[in-house]
């Protein structure tokens, strides 16, 4: 970071003095006094490194120089580490930089790219370079790619570095990070390599917070560190970041103050949404014996899926007999969706005026009638709130309803009001379409309805 034959010129002012304290300390070399001050206010911890750790988590506020650290530490395994002798005939070793979305994923890439190509020496390592990896001549090769649990399965790490792991969303899982850094833990093993994660903090859940929970300031092969951005990068004009503050305190103190949210919380607990799934099937057939209700989620298009829910109730308790959400031609899709409703027998439905009078029109052409109401969707979820939590609610096995159920946030406004939403990034429609579901008929167990709610 200070050879001027290397990256003295990126990382060698002093700007960079708390990242060099900070690796110096995770590579266990020997600290400066001016080094080790950084050290104790970062990490928590009273000792200098005795050795090298084994993980690396780093909660840092917003343009504090993560990404170009990541690329650097990318840099530096894949090219100033010699693994061949422990590689397999065929085999390489792989760094791998997961990050939170494609977007990302080609910051990143640009900062990795740019680093061996300012430096002859390392410029000549490149074998093959394309849009996602770049293969040097020692058997090594940097690969950026989003986070995936599938498509990080099979491989030999010399390290993994986990970009914005606190901003990883899936709508197939509902714990993306844990799920992902489970599955890179085994191809680590071989090389021994370290896993480094580093993100802004959000909300107090998720494997960066779980990490700082439990070792922020311990002693252990485990680092973590935390700081503000202009801790880590002082060159960060102070008057963006107080803007900031002037805008959204609580948001600010995250994205740029480097501490966790305490305004927004997990809305539904795992094991409440575990509970109230059914084994199979993914949909009940229609009975004669049951009086229908249901709920439609309407999108216009995009990345919204338009999504229903179909459900009866058996006493007390509300079973969702069918659940659908698909991308497509709104209009085909409210055609769709109207047979199915009449296939149970229901016709009438209700809607908020967020999407206006299009489905009104749409769902009278095919025989259902739609009355439109006002009852904004975080109104729902709280509604539903408790049938959820007295176990009164029976849902479909379907992973992505799963995940969006789990991933709902609970945010208290200035104010004191609570709203519930997905979080950034994140989907709500097959959550909605249960939550109302649920809302509705909760209220009124004997009103034979179809509620319809847009984002």
């Amino acid at each position: 970071m200070t050879d001027p034959a290397l990256f003295g010129h990126q990382f060698g002012a002093d700007s960079w003095e708390g990242w060099r304290a900070l690796l110096v300390g995770f590579y266990g070399l020997p600290l400066t006094d001016a080094e080790a001050e950084h050290w104790h206010a970062l990490t928590g911890r009273e000792s200098a490194p005795q050795s090298a750790h084994d993980e690396l988590w780093m909660a840092i506020g917003r343009r504090g120089g993560k990404s170009q650290c990541a690329a650097l530490l990318a840099v530096y395994e894949a090219a100033f580490r010699d693994h061949a002798d422990r590689l397999s005939p065929g085999e390489v070793a792989t760094v791998a930089v997961l990050a939170a979305d494609r977007k990302q994923a080609r910051a990143v890439f640009r900062y990795v790219s740019g680093l061996m190509r300012s430096n002859p020496m390392l410029e000549r390592m490149i074998v093959r370079e394309d849009k996602e990896a770049i293969e040097l001549s020692n058997r090594a090769v940097i690969e950026i790619t989003t986070a995936s649990f599938r498509a990080t399965r099979g491989y030999t790490f010399a390290a993994v570095i986990a970009d914005e792991i606190a901003f990883w969303r899936s709508d197939e899982s509902a714990n993306p990070d844990a799920e992902i850094i489970n599955a890179v833990r085994p191809g680590l093993a071989t090389l021994q390599g370290p896993l480094i994660a580093l993100s802004s903090p959000y909300a107090k859940r998720g494997e960066l917070w779980n990490a700082y929970s439990r070792h922020f300031g311990e002693g252990g092969p485990i680092l973590v560190a935390q700081a503000s951005s202009r801790t880590m990068n002082p060159e960060l004009p102070e008057r963006v970041v107080q803007q900031a503050y002037d805008r959204d305190a609580a948001s600010a103190r995250a994205e740029y103050g480097g501490q966790f949210r305490d305004d927004v919380a997990a809305f539904l607990p795992r094991e409440v949404v575990d509970q109230a799934l059914r084994a199979s099937p993914l949909e009940l057939p229609w009975s004669r014996k049951a009086r229908y209700h249901g709920f439609v989620d309407p999108a216009g298009g995009g990345q919204d899926e338009y999504a229903m829910a179909i459900g009866h109730r058996e006493g007390e308790r509300l079973v969702v007999d069918v659940l659908r959400a698909r991308k497509g031609e709104p209009a085909a899709i409210t055609a769709e969706y109207a047979e199915a409703f009449k296939a149970y027998g229901v016709r009438h439905v209700h809607s908020d005026r967020y999407a206006g009078e299009w489905p009104v029109t749409e769902f009278e052409r095919h025989g259902v009638t739609v009355e439109q109401g006002a009852k904004p969707k975080s109104d729902l979820y709280r509604d539903a709130l408790a049938a959820f939590n007295s176990g009164r609610v029976e849902i479909p096995p379907d992973d992505k309803l799963q995940a969006q159920l789990v991933s709902l946030e609970r945010r208290t406004a200035r104010g004191g009001r609570d709203s519930i939403d997905h979080p950034p990034g994140g989907h709500d429609d097959r959550a909605n379409a249960v939550a109302g579901l649920v809302a509705m008929n909760s209220r009124d167990s004997h009103s034979r309805m179809v509620a319809l709610t847009t984002w």
